[in-house]
C-alpha cells in the first residue's frame, strides 16, 4: 500500500472522528449512539496508519490489495452501526405505538367523564 493512500485513509478517519466528537459537544449525537462511530473511525485510522496490521489482515483473509481490506472493514462496521440504528429505530417505533395507544385511551376516558367539556361539538 502506498504512503499515499495510508495518508488518504488515515486523513478520511481523522475527519470523520472530528466529525464524531464536534456532533457529541454540540449534544445532536448522543455518548451511546456515538461509540460505535467511535470504534469505527479508530480502526479505520490505526489500520490506515499501521499498515503492517493491514497488510496481515488482508492476508489473513484472502485479499491480495491491502487497501481494499481497508475498505471492506469500513464497510463491515457501517453495517454494524446501520444493524444497531434499526434496533433502535424498531424498539421506538414500537413505544411510539404504545404510547399513541395509551393515548388515546386517555383521551376516551377523559371525554367519557366530561361530556360538557367539548362545548357540545361532534
Amino acid at each position: 500500500m502506498t504512503v499515499r493512500i495510508s495518508l488518504v485513509a488515515a486523513g478520511a478517519a481523522l475527519v470523520l472522528l472530528a466529525v464524531i466528537f464536534e456532533l457529541i459537544r454540540s449534544r445532536r449525537l448522543q455518548e451511546r449512539y456515538a461509540l460505535l462511530w467511535l470504534l469505527t473511525g479508530t480502526v479505520i485510522f490505526v489500520l490506515a496508519v499501521w499498515r503492517g496490521a493491514l497488510a496481515a489482515f488482508a492476508d489473513a483473509v484472502g485479499i491480495h490489495y491491502p487497501p481494499s481490506a481497508l475498505f471492506i472493514v469500513a464497510s463491515a462496521f457501517i453495517l454494524v452501526v446501520l444493524l444497531h440504528y434499526s434496533t433502535v429505530i424498531s424498539e421506538l417505533s414500537e413505544k411510539n405505538t404504545t404510547l399513541a395507544q395509551r393515548l388515546a385511551l386517555l383521551e376516551k376516558r377523559l371525554e367519557d367523564k366530561m361530556p360538557e367539556a367539548d362545548g357540545g361539538r361532534e
